[in-house]
């Protein structure tokens, strides 16, 4: 008797386990689809808005105006970031504000977040090229002697993803990359750098300009 009690409650918590598995676990999963696809669709927003307000600052001829149009810019960054915060995309946004805004060593931090964050596969090639060729720049900018060895590493990093990209992506991480080489004292390798990146674009003035730089010194 003990036994079949035993197994008609059995039977009967498995059975509400069930109930309770169909009726609230997909609704608990939609529930959060729902809250994670608002919550990228109202960040999409704002770095849309973010994106605008950039491209009308680097297009304004007035300082000041463009350095209210940047400081809106990362409201809308911040916004996205709170939303998002392991998406690198409002990272590089933020670095390009920041770097119009004269904060080239701020500027230079939003694109390590960016570039160390663990979504950062999930940008474009041209997008992360572009990002590393930046990053290098920003290097350069800030202490050339102490940081001109890592900006290196950026751009060697930069050509070799963008084999795919070829054009002037390509043409540019080649120009830097030669400019540090030439900065180093390697002459041999600069030298390579600029024919590489003429061999990309032959009309490029930045390479043949280092070619001429190598020459006369």
């Amino acid at each position: 008797m003990a036994t079949e009690i035993f197994v008609q409650v059995a039977i009967l918590l498995l059975t509400l386990a069930i109930l309770f598995a169909i009726q609230y676990v997909p609704k608990k999963t939609v529930k959060k689809h729902r809250t994670d696809h608002r919550a990228t669709t109202q960040s999409q927003r704002h770095l849309t808005r973010a994106t605008h307000l950039l491209s009308r600052a680097k297009s304004n001829p007035h300082k000041d105006q463009t350095q209210t149009l940047a400081k809106t810019a990362i409201t809308e960054i911040e916004k996205a970031l709170s939303l998002s915060p392991k998406d690198p995309t409002p990272h590089i946004l933020k670095s390009l504000a920041l770097d119009l805004l004269g904060h080239k060593g701020s500027a230079l931090r939003s694109l390590d977040l960016a570039l160390a964050s663990t979504r950062v596969k999930s940008l474009p090639q041209r997008e992360r090229v572009e990002a590393m060729m930046r990053r290098a720049e920003l290097k350069l900018a800030v202490n050339k002697r102490r940081r001109v060895d890592s900006a290196v590493m950026d751009l060697e990093e930069a050509v070799r993803m963008s084999d795919e990209e070829g054009g002037a992506v390509k043409t540019k991480a080649f120009c830097l990359l030669g400019e540090c080489y030439e900065f180093k004292g390697m002459r041999e390798e600069a030298r390579q750098a600029f024919e590489e990146a003429l061999k990309v674009e032959p009309g490029s003035s930045l390479a043949r300009l280092g070619l001429e730089r190598l020459s006369s010194s």
